[in-house]
């Protein structure tokens, strides 16, 4: 079986967006498994003129000059509330295909809109986005399961900072972001933020 990963792009009436970042850490998937050559992502956009769109790039470090391309028209989903789950095992550092291990997860929602892993009693990730936490400044946890393109970019600009955080740490926090290339810091809640967690 082959190792699949793939690249998530937002797509805005032709615009790729932040294509520096997916295009460094498609790089350095292809690096980990031994791969010195790369093809430019942007060459395999041929995006729709209109619309917004989610750009899936599907590769694989054993056969790097087919790179499947897959546009799907984007409508983002309201996520008020996150379930604390808990897995001290998880693993996902890079963007797979396979995602098994957090479809797993996300099972266990219950009423939530998503789910808030909890990994050894640190926050890490949603199934589907990094998230920040506000208590003056915004803090995104410093082992996230993956290390998002925007999660990077925003720590590159200075607007989130690395920390530690705990589960009992939540309530010190007042305001709660998710982030990931297309809904890129969106913030959930901006005063009091126990009614998110549950």
């Amino acid at each position: 079986m082959k190792n699949e990963f793939l690249e998530t792009i937002k797509i805005l009436d032709a615009k790729v967006w932040h294509p520096e970042y997916h295009q460094k850490r498609y790089e350095s998937v292809l690096k980990h498994f031994g791969v010195c050559t790369y093809k430019k992502l942007e060459d395999f956009i041929k995006p729709p003129k209109k619309g917004l769109y989610r750009c899936r790039l599907v590769y694989t470090p054993e056969d790097i000059k087919k790179i499947s391309v897959e546009y799907i028209e984007y409508e983002k989903k309201d996520i008020n509330t996150l379930k604390l789950v808990y897995d001290d095992e998880i693993d996902y550092p890079l963007k797979s295909t396979d995602r098994s291990e957090l479809n797993k997860l996300y099972e266990k929602r219950q009423d939530a809109d998503d789910i808030l892993i909890v990994k050894k009693g640190y926050l890490t990730d949603t199934s589907i986005a990094n998230i920040a936490l506000f208590d003056g400044e915004w803090k995104t946890p410093k082992y996230p399961l993956l290390k998002g393109t925007t999660r990077q970019r925003l720590l590159d600009s200075g607007k989130i900072h690395e920390d530690d955080i705990k589960v009992q740490d939540i309530g010190r926090f007042s305001k709660v972001a998710l982030l990931n290339a297309m809904i890129d810091f969106d913030i959930i809640a901006d005063e009091n933020i126990k009614d998110v967690f549950c």
